[in-house]
């Protein structure tokens, strides 16, 4: 008996039924050799670990464009945080840890540089639209060592697909795997409450301007926060499943409350007027770019001139400016249109 064996017979004796047991994995669209020590999906975390698309997250924007500051949170920073909360409610229900760990380092793969705001554009450029739930499949399906992909298995690229917005109990849509479920409330965990840290940190919020009666129920600082919405989540995970209800979820009062702290962010940070100018300057640099490549194809590296004869030229320039850094962006934008100091002689 290998490592590996050994790692899936643990699964069995420790797992929960509902669990995902990696020696059940529905397997990867390429069948390939299985690895003598790691599971399944300890090999796609690995994987994702070792991409170019995890690297560029570290000069992506989570919130705050363009933050010298060290303690701001980037898109890698964040989703580092989300593989932290995954994994504690996992553990603390008893689902696979390694396949909640490997959606979680993958979800964001397919974010535009200037979080949001890239998006937006990307999803009024292309004819059906951009969701970058979707962008992060095509990563790791198609886009990724040179266009082959990284051959992940089928639960990893469903947890990936399905990790936006929220789902109510019951509700049809979502990741098919419990461990899936479990990184889509844990992005929202880490994102709404290190995003007010962060905003009380850049002077847009004040612990003050937080509404009271949701402190009352989630905490009054960032770690009583995550504590509460964590333990709520297992504990009542672990209450659904002893009642034959094969779901995870938050009880009411907290789910609420965290719902309604979600749309308080939107309303005074995502969509402020304060962050307006500025998210319009990244909307600016980046229409650019598109309308420079949509006329000059040429000068993209070869794989997306590729895809823009299979797929067309709208795909592959979208897929060009969507893996973009912020900082690949920035000087791109300047090597094109800021003009050069010139000496005549």
């Amino acid at each position: 008996m290998n490592i590996r064996e050994k790692v899936e017979g643990f699964e069995r004796l420790m797992l929960i039924k509902e669990a995902t047991l990696s020696a059940g994995t529905k397997g990867r669209k390429r069948i390939e050799e299985i690895d003598n020590i790691r599971t399944c999906f300890m090999v796609d975390r690995d994987r994702i670990i070792h991409s170019k698309s995890f690297r560029r997250l570290k000069h992506k924007t989570q919130v705050y464009i363009k933050t010298f500051g060290d303690h701001y949170r980037t898109r890698l920073t964040h989703t580092l945080e989300v593989s932290q909360v995954a994994r504690t409610i996992a553990v603390g229900i008893g689902l696979n840890e390694s396949l909640v760990e490997a959606i979680s380092l993958g979800h964001d793969l397919g974010h535009v540089a200037f979080a949001h705001n890239g998006e937006e554009v990307l999803n009024n450029f292309l004819s059906l639209g951009f969701r970058h739930n979707e962008q992060s499949v095509r990563v790791v399906t198609k886009l990724e060592k040179n266009g082959s992909g990284l051959n992940l298995t089928e639960e990893v690229i469903d947890g990936i697909l399905h990790h936006s917005g929220l789902r109510n109990i019951g509700e049809d849509k979502g990741a098919k795997t419990l461990e899936g479920r479990i990184v889509q409330y844990s992005d929202k965990i880490a994102y709404i409450n290190h995003d007010i840290d962060d905003s009380i940190r850049a002077g847009l919020l004040s612990q003050e301007s937080l509404p009271k009666e949701l402190l009352k129920v989630l905490g009054n600082t960032h770690s009583e926060r995550i504590e509460t919405l964590v333990l709520d989540l297992i504990k009542t995970s672990n209450q659904n499943l002893s009642n034959g209800i094969v779901e995870v979820g938050l009880s009411f009062e907290v789910g609420n409350a965290m719902k309604e702290l979600r749309s308080f962010m939107f309303k005074n940070v995502y969509l402020s007027e304060e962050l307006k100018v500025e998210r319009n300057k990244a909307k600016f640099i980046l229409e650019q770019l598109i309308n420079h490549f949509m006329k000059m194809p040429d000068e993209m590296p070869v794989l997306y001139r590729e895809i823009s004869e299979a797929e067309g030229l709208q795909r592959g320039v979208a897929d060009y400016i969507a893996g973009m850094s912020d900082d690949y962006c920035l000087n791109l934008f300047s090597e094109l249109y800021v003009p050069k100091l010139v000496i005549y002689k």
